[in-house]
């Protein structure tokens, strides 16, 4: 939320000379001037702290005037070595190198998975902690890889191309994805050491071809204990003020030889071409702050039909959905055992929950839907004023509402069809099989084979993944769910995947399903992973003459599923012309560059350590302290403090890592960047490019950032480096760490 009434400084440009006026606005008026861009007037760019920038826009900003120090090409040289070439892309999240060994520092909530996989109740690193003192005690980080952005290039003239005469929508796409899919090959033919990618920047308008150097062995090096690296739990969890030292430490192992190789205790630690330098003295309000990371998705470029069915749909099915399933998980996690087996599992659902109840409040309080519809009211007349733009324009938003109107009507099927099979591990891992052998059986008889041999490892890895966090409890319970929400559609959308189930029939459906699926439970072999990894080895005619109830779910399930997807695909093929129009014409009527929504690939942020005013009447400050989490601190729960680190504090043991005045140790600081999923272990740097946080979270008012970003209220949070080197040296007695990053004690 923000104030009702607020002040917006205004800059007019006259010629040479700049004019400010400052303006006191209600809040419904100041978003929706912001959000417009006083399209009726002349004005300067939006806050130059807003936009996720991709590499090819950041030789057109102005960094120096923003406040750094070094050299822009300094932060990215597509020429030289520069910052960007410490930068990793660790697992969906972003890490980045600090040391010439290899070392990488990131979030804990990105370490997560892998310390919760190499946990066991006799070995809790979860609870516990992980430091290992020297590179043989260091272990796999099971299911991460480093990915490094070694080049880039736009490749959308090459794709258009393939599609400038095709008008059928299911055609456009399918051409347009056959183009990627020949780029990508022809790519990676040419270097082997590269993993290709085309991400699509602006919907059916730009495509930039990504190359990526893979690392496939990362390992754990220092993870702090889950009081530390999770203090507050959900309850902080999008929350300001925070105390959470959200922070981890891997390492990146080649091969001997430098190359990219799975895991063996013969292989070396990495080094980077670059590497960051640790600043201890961290930043302090006002300081010029920037962050480079692989931030998500974003959705700002998108229509006003797009956000409210994000309004109306997705986000409160999905709310509900994770809320309930995180329930059964709860319940069904009754010793340590099965509990460390769905931490990551519910932490992973816990976050998407309340980021989604977040956004749906924060799109609520803004009425974004409405200043999207009022922008498109201004957009079309301004179509319409002019005959040339007409002509081509003038029925695309007409169009693209119709296109939303179908997606709309069985919105709610699709949104349970697209959580059918995921529900379920068991389910997922018959899938993956089955869509092995949907493989072989489209294949000439005489590939079959090979196609059989040489997909066995990857086929055998997906599935593994699926028994990480199986519980069986949990599995039926979630896949009993998934079931009667297909069955309880309205009936023009209602979907039955269960083989030979008459719905009609059932004079207790609920226990009509339940029965169903215990059933299942007894009889499938995909209770029992190494049934499920020894029918890989079987022979090929046995392994295509496999018959399990679990398959048979997964194939009805699967014919649902496809169907859904041709459908989409049509619609998708439609808006990919539509939007790209979309985005040209807006362009036109904002008189201004658009920067292309985020989408995982490498983006550069700008702007201030600050603070904010949620609601009226408060002021947040930018920086939290040791002060504050002995406030919070309980002796259990979410808020668990131990006793040991009251200690410390009650001794005033701060060592050098401490705010200004050398009183307190500085935990977590906000900043006005613009940030998203995927930014979850970005390096914040300072004016000189050196390492002084780690991004973690947003404010919760900040959640609505994927659909609107406001300098009013969109603040980031970021781990202080001061903090990470605390704990190492007070708490966890690691000085070979910050020994190894440079820092002297």
């Amino acid at each position: 939320m923000i104030n009702d009434s607020v002040y917006l400084k205004i800059k007019f440009i006259f010629g040479n000379h700049s004019i400010y006026i400052h303006m006191k606005l209600n809040k419904f008026f100041t978003l929706l001037v912001l959000s417009l861009g006083l399209s009726s007037m002349q004005f300067t760019s939006p806050a130059p702290e807003e936009g996720m920038f991709p590499l090819s826009e950041i030789s057109k900003l102005d960094l120096k005037k923003a406040g750094l120090k070094i050299n822009q090409s300094e932060v990215y040289n597509p020429n030289g070595l520069s910052l960007v070439d410490a930068l990793v892309n660790v697992g969906g999240c972003t890490g980045s190198f600090v040391s010439k060994s290899g070392l990488i520092i990131t979030n804990h909530h990105c370490a997560f998975e892998a310390v919760q996989l190499a946990s066991t109740p006799e070995k809790d690193y979860l609870t516990n902690g992980f430091v290992a003192k020297n590179y043989a005690e260091e272990i796999p980080a099971k299911n991460l890889t480093c990915k490094i952005t070694d080049s880039y290039e736009d490749v959308s003239v090459r794709i258009l191309d393939a599609v400038k005469d095709v008008m059928d929508p299911t055609d456009r796409i399918n051409m347009i994805n056959a183009k990627i899919a020949e780029i990508i090959k022809i790519e990676e033919a040419k270097d082997k050491t590269i993993k290709a990618e085309i991400s699509e920047m602006f919907i059916g308008r730009t495509y930039v071809l990504f190359r990526y150097k893979t690392i496939k062995d990362v390992r754990l090096v220092y993870v702090p204990m889950r009081a530390i690296g999770e203090f507050g739990g959900e309850g902080d969890n999008w929350v300001w003020p925070r105390h959470t030292g959200d922070f981890s430490f891997m390492r990146a192992y080649v091969a001997k030889d430098g190359s990219s190789a799975g895991y063996s205790k013969d292989n070396v630690p990495y080094e980077p071409k670059k590497f960051l330098q640790v600043n201890p003295n961290g930043a302090n309000e006002g300081d010029f702050v920037f962050i480079l990371g692989y931030p998500g998705r974003t959705f700002r470029n998108y229509p006003a039909k797009y956000i409210e069915y994000q309004e109306k749909f997705q986000l409160p099915y999905m709310s509900s959905l994770y809320e309930w399933q995180n329930k059964q998980m709860e319940e069904t996690s009754v010793n340590k055992e099965l509990e460390l087996k769905q931490a990551s599992r519910i932490k992973r659902k816990a976050n998407v929950l309340k980021n989604y109840k977040g956004k749906i409040k924060g799109l609520r309080n803004i009425e974004l839907v409405q200043q999207k519809y009022n922008q498109e009211k201004d957009l079309q007349q301004f179509i319409l004023d002019d005959a040339t733009l007409n002509k081509k324009y003038g029925a695309m938003l007409k169009n693209i509402d119709m296109v939303y109107d179908e997606v709309f009507s069985d919105a709610k099927k699709f949104l349970v069809l697209d959580q059918f099979i995921p529900s379920s591990n068991a389910l997922s891992s018959a899938n993956i099989m089955n869509g092995l052998r949907k493989k072989i059986a489209a294949a000439k008889p005489e590939e079959q084979e090979k196609i059989f041999a040489d997909s066995k490892a990857g086929i055998k890895k997906a599935i593994e993944s699926q028994y990480d966090t199986y519980v069986i409890e949990t599995e039926k319970r979630l896949l009993k769910r998934a079931i009667m929400d297909g069955l309880q559609l309205p009936q023009a959308e209602r979907f039955n995947v269960i083989p030979k189930f008459n719905i009609e029939k059932q004079k207790d459906l609920s226990a009509g399903v339940e029965k169903y699926v215990n059933t299942l439970f007894t009889k499938t072999m995909f209770i029992m992973p190494s049934v499920v990894y020894a029918s890989l080895d079987m022979s090929l005619k046995d392994f295509m003459k496999l018959k399990d109830p679990m398959l048979e779910l997964a194939a009805s399930a699967s014919v649902e599923v496809d169907k859904m997807n041709a459908i989409r695909k049509v619609r998708n093929g439609k808006l990919n012309r539509l939007l790209a129009d979309y985005v040209d014409v807006s362009i036109l009527f904002k008189k201004t560059n658009f920067i292309p929504d985020a989408n995982s690939t490498l983006r550069l942020t700008y702007g201030h350590v600050k603070g904010y005013t949620p609601i009226d009447a408060t002021y947040y400050k930018p920086t939290t302290t040791l002060t504050g989490l002995m406030e919070k601190g309980q002796n259990s729960g979410e808020y668990y403090l131990p006793n040991f680190m009251r200690e410390l504090y009650k001794n005033k043991d701060f060592g050098r890592f401490t705010t200004k005045d050398g009183k307190d140790v500085p935990i977590a600081f906000l900043y006005d960047m613009d940030t998203t999923g995927g930014n979850s272990g970005s390096p914040i740097l300072d004016e000189n490019g050196n390492l002084v946080g780690v991004n973690f979270d947003r404010a919760y008012e900040a959640t609505i950032n994927d659909f609107a970003w406001n300098e009013l209220y969109s603040r980031s949070i970021g781990c202080d480096i001061r903090y990470v080197l605390w704990v190492a040296q007070k708490v966890d007695h690691a000085e070979h760490i910050i020994k190894e990053l440079g820092v002297n004690l």
